[in-house]
C-alpha cells in the first residue's frame, strides 16, 4: 500500500515576506497521487496579484534588507542552517516527493539528503571562492580589482520531476552569492517548496530573502516579464526554456536554463554487453525515466546490436514495476495522467515509423490502475525517427545501430540536444579521444556520470549555464572592474606576494 504523505503543512498558503500569508484567490491545484489516483491535498493557486507581492518583498529585500550587505560567510552560516533544517524533515520531503510523482522512496529519501548536502556545498564555498580578486592594471590606475557581486532579484522555476534537489541547486548558490530569491513551485509537485519556507522560517532567514509560491504557467510568466526580477533560473522543456529566453531577451534578463535531453551513449566494440545492459536498465527505471539527462539513445556497431538488445530486454522483462514505497518496486508510476498518454503516444510512433519493439511498451497486467507503464526497449531504431529525435520523459530506450566508431560519434551529435552522455569501453584513453568529440555538456565513462559537485548543463538546445559547484554560483554573480589610484585598506594580497 502507498504511503499517502499529507503533504506540507501550509498547502493553503505562501511564504511571502518572511510570512505565510493567505492567496489573493480562491482556486487551488489537485496534487494527485500517481499510484492510487487518488487526491493527496489542494494547494494554493496563485494570482497575479501573489506573484506581484513575492516580487515586491524580494526587491525590497534586495535594495534595502540586510542580505546582499552580508559577508558571504555570514550568508553561508544561514545556508548551513538551512542545511541542517532540511535533513532533519529527509523522511517527511521524500514522503511528500514520491507520493507526488511517483519516485521510489529509497532513491527519493537517497537524493532528498544529498539536497541538503547542496547547501552544505555552497556553505563551504562561502569561505573558499574569491568574491574580490586583485589583478595588475592595464589602463593605468595602481590596483585593480575583479569584483563579484549578486545579480538581484532571482525567480527560480521548478519542475515536478526533481523539486528537492533543483530546488537546492538554484536557491543555495543565489543566496550565497547575495540574491533574494521568489521560488515557483510546480503545481504537480509544490511540497518540496513548502517545506524549505517552513524551514527558512524556522532558521530566520531575513524577511523577502525566499519566497515561495506555486503558479500555473501563465502566472508563472508574470515572474519572466517583470522588470524588478533581475534572473530566471529555469528547468524543464526546451520549449518552456525558448520563450522565457524570448521574453528575457526584449530587456536583456539574465537567465540559466536547465532543458531537455536525448542524450547518446555510445557502446565501444570493446565493451562488456552484460555490464552495459545493467547499467542502461538502471538508468531507465530511475524516475521511471522522466529525468533530463537520461541516457535514452543506445548507438552500438550493426555487429553487436542484437546481442545487446537481448540483454537489455532480459533485464527489462525482470523489471518489477509498483508502488514506490514497496521494497520490491524496481521502477514507479509515471508522474501524472498526460504524462502517460505522452508516453504511449511515442511508443506508438515507435511501432509506426518501424522500429522494432523489442520488450515492454504496454501497462504491467498486474496493475489496474496508476500511471504505469512498463519499460520500452526499441531495437533497429533510426536516428531520424520521432523516438529518437524528440525528448519521451519516460522509460523508453532506443538502440540504434551504427556503422563504426567514427558513425557513432556523427549519430551522438545528429541532434538538436546536447545535454549528457556515455561512452562504454574498458579502455580510459579511448573513452576520452570520444568524449572531447562529443558536443554534450557531461560525458561519463561506462554511465550516466552527471555531476553536480563540478558543473552539469547543456549544449546546444539543452540550455544556457551551468549548475551544480563553482560554475553554478557564477551565474548569480554580476562581475564589475574597479580601478584605483592608490591602495585602500581591506582587499585580498596579489597570489603569491
Amino acid at each position: 500500500m502507498s504511503t499517502l504523505s499529507p503533504g506540507p503543512s501550509t498547502p493553503d498558503r505562501f511564504f511571502i515576506g518572511g510570512e505565510w500569508v493567505a492567496a489573493s484567490g480562491s482556486t487551488t491545484f489537485d496534487v494527485v497521487n500517481p499510484t492510487t489516483e487518488e487526491p493527496l491535498y489542494q494547494v494554493a493557486q496563485a494570482q497575479a496579484a501573489d506573484i506581484d507581492r513575492a516580487v515586491t518583498a524580494a526587491r525590497t529585500a534586495f535594495d534595502e534588507g540586510p542580505w546582499p550587505r552580508m559577508t558571504p560567510v555570514e550568508r553561508g552560516e544561514y545556508i548551513r542552517a538551512l542545511a541542517a533544517g532540511l535533513a532533519q524533515r529527509v523522511p517527511a520531503i521524500a514522503s511528500i516527493w514520491s507520493s507526488e510523482m511517483g519516485i521510489l522512496h529509497p532513491v527519493a529519501q537517497y537524493l532528498s539528503m544529498s539536497a541538503a548536502g547542496t547547501y552544505n556545498m555552497y556553505a563551504d564555498m562561502a569561505s573558499e571562492f574569491q568574491f574580490i580578486e586583485r589583478h595588475t592594471p592595464t589602463s593605468g590606475g595602481k590596483v585593480g580589482l575583479l569584483v563579484r557581486e549578486p545579480v538581484g532579484v532571482v525567480g527560480a522555476i521548478i519542475p515536478w520531476n526533481g523539486p528537492v534537489a533543483l530546488t537546492a541547486l538554484k536557491v543555495a548558490p543565489a543566496l550565497l552569492a547575495g540574491c533574494t530569491v521568489v521560488v515557483k513551485s510546480s503545481p504537480e509537485a509544490p511540497g518540496a517548496g513548502n517545506v524549505l519556507a517552513e524551514v527558512a522560517e524556522q532558521v530566520g532567514l531575513p524577511a523577502g530573502v525566499l519566497n515561495v509560491v506555486t503558479a500555473d504557467r501563465e502566472k508563472s510568466e508574470l515572474l519572466v516579464r517583470d522588470p524588478r526580477v533581475d534572473k530566471i533560473s529555469f528547468t524543464g522543456s526546451t520549449v518552456a526554456g525558448r520563450r522565457i529566453a524570448s521574453i528575457l531577451g526584449e530587456r536583456i534578463g539574465r537567465y540559466t536554463l536547465e532543458l531537455g535531453g536525448k542524450s547518446a551513449a555510445i557502446v565501444l566494440d570493446d565493451a562488456d554487453l552484460g555490464s552495459v545492459a545493467t547499467s542502461l536498465a538502471g538508468g531507465v527505471v530511475v524516475m521511471s525515466g522522466q529525468a533530463c539527462a537520461a541516457l535514452t539513445r543506445v548507438v552500438i556497431s550493426r555487429s553487436r546490436h542484437d546481442d545487446l538488445v537481448d540483454a537489455l530486454a532480459a533485464i527489462f522483462s525482470a523489471i518489477q514495476v509498483g508502488d514506490p514505497f514497496d521494497a520490491s518496486t524496481h521502477m514507479g508510476p509515471l508522474a501524472m495522467e498526460r504524462q502517460l498518454a505522452r508516453v504511449k503516444d511515442y511508443i506508438a510512433s515507435g511501432k509506426a515509423e518501424g522500429a522494432r519493439l523489442a520488450s515492454g511498451g504496454g501497462r504491467p497486467e498486474t496493475l489496474d490502475r496508476g500511471f504505469f507503464v512498463e519499460p520500452t526497449l526499441f531495437a533497429n531504431v533510426s536516428n531520424s525517427s520521432t523516438i529518437a529525435r524528440e525528448e519521451i520523459f519516460g522509460p523508453v530506450l532506443s538502440v540504434i545501430p551504427a556503422d563504426d566508431e567514427a558513425d557513432a560519434i556523427r549519430i551522438a551529435n545528429d541532434s538538436i540536444f546536447g545535454l549528457n552522455s556515455a561512452v562504454y569501453t574498458p579502455d580510459a584513453e579511448r573513452a576520452l579521444h570520444v568524449a572531447r568529440q562529443i558536443r554534450s555538456g557531461t560525458v561519463g565513462h561506462n554511465g550516466n556520470r552527471s555531476d553536480f559537485g563540478i558543473a552539469f548543463g547543456g549544449f546546444k538546445q539543452s540550455g544556457v549555464g551551468r549548475e551544480g559547484g563553482r560554475e553554478g554560483l557564477l551565474p548569480y554573480l554580476e562581475t564589475k572592474t574597479v580601478v584605483l589610484d592608490s591602495e585602500p585598506a581591506g582587499i585580498p594580497p596579489l597570489p603569491g606576494s
